[in-house]
């Protein structure tokens, strides 16, 4: 074989190798009873979990625990999944914006259980849209 043809067989092997290697750390979404037992199994991959902020009956958010004089990298909060099922998420890098976060329809949380608690190493936000269309009524005049 010449040298160019094993040089094309090394550079797709090498390709995917990679590609396997990051396949392998590609987390799934999950809810928090299937988080639980992940890590009960042994599992210790990320993985996403999609919620909602706890609010009271005004729709005003409840259970966060951010205290930027005390602790400006701790944050708590309830998140309720798909399933209705509420757990206290820990953060050890909360976002930058809290009223952004208190503002988002949606959460996603990555991260994974440890001592009873999903500790997130990322919070990713979906927050209204104000590109969404608003209707207008028209009515016709005579």
């Amino acid at each position: 074989m010449k040298k160019i043809h094993l040089f094309g067989i090394g550079v797709i092997a090498i390709a995917i190798a990679i590609i396997i290697s990051t396949a392998g750390d590609a987390s799934q979404y999950v809810n928090f009873e299937q988080a639980r037992n992940l890590a009960e199994s042994g599992n210790s991959n990320k993985i996403h979990v999609i919620g909602e902020l706890k609010k009271d009956q005004n729709q005003n958010v409840i259970g966060v625990n951010y205290q930027p004089q005390v602790d400006a990298n701790y944050l708590s909060f309830l998140l309720i999944d798909d399933n209705n099922e509420e757990q206290e998420v820990v953060c050890y890098q909360p976002p930058a914006s809290m009223t952004d976060f208190e503002k988002s329809e949606k959460v996603v949380v990555i991260g994974r259980y440890q001592k009873g608690k999903f500790v997130a190493s990322e919070i990713l936000m979906k927050c209204p849209s104000k590109y969404e269309e608003n209707t207008i009524k028209v009515s016709e005049v005579n």
